[in-house]
């Protein structure tokens, strides 16, 4: 008699893989000065992500934030909006597969 078994993952109550981005921003408005940056490393930090946030020179704030894509959306929505000290009037967005390369959320100088 041969038996048939339903195969391993059939059998798991795992969810599937979830699918890694990368998400790079260019956050414009009053983002400097304000604890942007602080309080964009806590909540990628929140959220699982890793990557990194920085200051430029022209007053914008850059950030780099792989992760699951629910959590990496939910971190793009916050960043339209920043804590309540920051005023953001744009964000700029590119979107690509997530490389790995991070270890943690790190503020950058």
């Amino acid at each position: 008699m041969r038996m048939m078994f339903a195969p391993k993952a059939m059998l798991s109550n795992t969810p599937p893989t979830l699918q890694y981005t990368r998400l790079t921003a260019t956050v414009h408005g009053r983002v400097q000065g304000v604890s942007f940056r602080q309080s964009t490393v806590r909540e990628a930090s929140r959220l699982g992500l890793t990557g990194w946030v920085m200051n430029r020179d022209d007053g914008a704030v850059d950030t780099v934030a792989e992760g699951p894509r629910p959590a990496v959306e939910a971190y793009a929505a916050w960043l339209a909006k920043g804590p309540r000290t920051a005023w953001v009037s744009r964000v700029e967005t590119r979107w690509s597969e997530a490389s790995g390369e991070f270890a943690d959320f790190a503020l950058r100088w």
